[in-house]
């Protein structure tokens, strides 16, 4: 069949016509816009999906608003209104610029909602209370504590082993007089947490452990019932210190207990406030880094209290690093970038728990991943498991993404960066910011654009550009979320382990750093077990025997005492 164009068809082809686009709204289709008016054709365009348009990108019409009311049907009366609202004349501006100035809080990777009539007014500058009349906390909007209130209850459906603890410690209350100062992610899972602590006796006070982490309506939610939380999504490098201040240095209140996640709190205490550690009783560090501080102070003899490594419990490092980072890098490249994976030249930097993560998500996903890794045991693992092992430098120049997942630093530094190809884009996985030498990118000859929250643009003079995401900090924690359930198993975890260092008589624990003892570890993974409706098989009195184990298994009734 001839599909040649006829006469009249090649005359509509090269003659400006009037084009009608009906779609969701989304980026994509503002370039198909964009093109046909650089080819001359007017258009106007109305979205087929309110609810999926992107609305900081939405474009009603090119050309005069007059031409759109003749062209255009509108079906429902209020998009009627809301369309004669709009300006007369809309000039053209190139997608940079519009995406450029969406990039506010109402536009959230990380699935934060944020009224977008917030002003700009820093939270350090309000006066806020709650509903009783109480002001000892600093937030970004305490009116959208009614959503955040609904983000806990959804999140609390898959956090059983907390709900759990709740119902079968609350009225022994174990952690009663214990004064607990926080510094994790504010998300609805952290204030599961918080809520489980305070129905278990203990007084809290929080503050955000990662700058963009934050979700400001659970933050007002925590406010509003009365936690004393400071912090706020986007606060600046020296807000964040003041909320971590604000968390200590309070009159009347001295804090007992330490929950940590990164050190950030553990090292401002030992830098400004040293004599509370005579009344500290433990410290929990979750994190890879924060651990590794401790080990350094004990080492060099400046633990002063026990401290708790919960990041190396088996089950909150399983699920923590390897099977949370499986479904999040994908979650966060995709909601960043729409990159598709398929065919794609990854390289991931480390092939530890979150790097084995990310290598098994990108492989499934038809990536070309390469592995970058300095132990030969992990590196050995990598091979194994069908990746190439390189050094970054060999594949820097080919490579479409490149993550970090090693909890180092400065392992993506200038002179990669300035090798990257056009497009590239680099993000972190591993420690919060150190892993990637933004710093070094921000110099006179290279142009930084904001194409939306979280994601810039960073241009070379001769027109290269990577996409950076997050600023070098954690792309799942900035960017996307992370499962509910993985977070159920670190907070449990976390419970346990301040449970066991409050509760614990004197001398148990010297000034040290601990694993969480086996026992509890295991029971942290039971607690989880009736999700899956999974039944653990029961050992024979012979089989006991012949291994030389409790039949009944680790676990005592009064679990968090033995």
């Amino acid at each position: 069949m001839d599909h040649t164009p006829t006469a009249a068809q090649s005359k509509w082809l090269c003659v400006p016509q009037t084009i009608r686009l009906s779609g969701s709204g989304s980026l994509e289709v503002n370039q198909q816009l964009e093109t046909l008016a650089s080819q001359g054709a007017p258009q106007c365009w109305g979205s087929m999906n309110p609810d999926q348009t992107d609305r900081s990108s939405h474009i009603w019409s090119i050309e005069e608003t007059k031409f759109a009311h003749r062209t255009m049907q509108i079906q429902f009366a209020d998009q009627k209104q809301e369309f004669n609202k709009r300006p007369s004349k809309i000039g053209r501006r190139s997608l940079s610029r519009s995406i450029s100035q969406s990039s506010t809080d109402s536009y959230s990777s990380a699935a934060s909602y944020t009224d977008s009539s917030d002003d700009e007014t820093s939270p350090r500058d309000k006066q806020q209370k709650n509903s009783k009349g109480n002001g000892d906390f600093c937030i970004k909007n305490i009116k959208q504590a009614d959503f955040g209130r609904r983000e806990i209850e959804i999140a609390e459906q898959e956090m059983p082993a907390l709900m759990a603890l709740r119902k079968r410690a609350q009225g022994e209350k174990p952690l009663a007089g214990a004064k607990v100062v926080g510094c994790t992610h504010i998300t609805a899972q952290t204030a599961v947490l918080m809520e489980t602590l305070s129905a278990l006796g203990a007084q809290c006070r929080w503050a955000a452990c990662n700058i963009y982490s934050t979700q400001n309506e659970v933050a007002a939610a925590l406010a509003e019932g009365g936690f004393s939380v400071f912090a706020w999504k986007g606060e600046s490098e020296d807000d964040f210190w003041w909320c971590i201040d604000r968390c200590v240095n309070v009159e009347g209140w001295q804090p007992n207990m330490i929950l940590d996640d990164g050190g950030d709190l553990t090292h401002w205490i030992y830098k400004k406030y040293p004599n509370m550690f005579k009344k500290i009783k433990g410290i929990v560090e979750e994190s890879v880094t924060g651990v590794h501080r401790l080990y350094q102070l004990s080492k060099a003899g400046k633990l002063c209290v026990p401290a708790m490594n919960v990041n190396d419990s088996v089950t909150k490092q399983k699920f923590d690093n390897l099977y949370c980072c499986r479904e999040s890098i994908l979650d966060g490249l995709k909601r960043t970038t729409d990159v598709m994976f398929g065919g794609k030249q990854v390289v991931v930097c480390g092939y530890g728990e979150v790097g084995k993560g990310c290598c098994a998500a990108l492989k499934a996903m038809g990536s070309i991943v390469y592995v970058t890794e300095i132990d030969p045991i992990c590196a050995l693992q990598a091979c194994m498991d069908g990746f190439r092992l390189v050094k970054l430098n060999e594949v820097i120049r080919q490579v479409d993404i490149v993550i970090t997942c090693t909890g180092n630093k400065n392992v993506v530094v200038r002179e990669y960066l300035d090798r990257m190809k056009n497009g590239c884009i680099v993000c972190n996985m591993g420690h919060s910011n150190t892993e990637i030498d933004v710093a070094s990118l921000r110099t006179p000859e290279l142009t930084w654009e904001r194409v939306r929250s979280q994601v810039d643009h960073v241009i070379w003079p001769d027109g290269k550009r990577i996409v950076l995401l997050a600023e070098g900090r954690l792309l799942n924690l900035s960017c996307s979320t992370v499962p509910t359930f993985v977070l159920s198993i670190t907070a449990t975890t976390q419970a346990l382990a301040l449970i066991e260092l409050y509760n614990a008589p004197e001398g148990r624990y010297k000034q040290d750093v601990y694993l969480l003892p086996k026992k509890m570890d295991e029971y942290v993974a039971s607690l989880h077990l009736p999700t899956f409706d999974a039944h653990l098989t029961e050992l024979t009195d012979e089989q006991a025997k012949y291994l030389g184990l409790n039949k009944n298994g680790p676990f005592k009734p009064n679990y968090y005492r033995y």
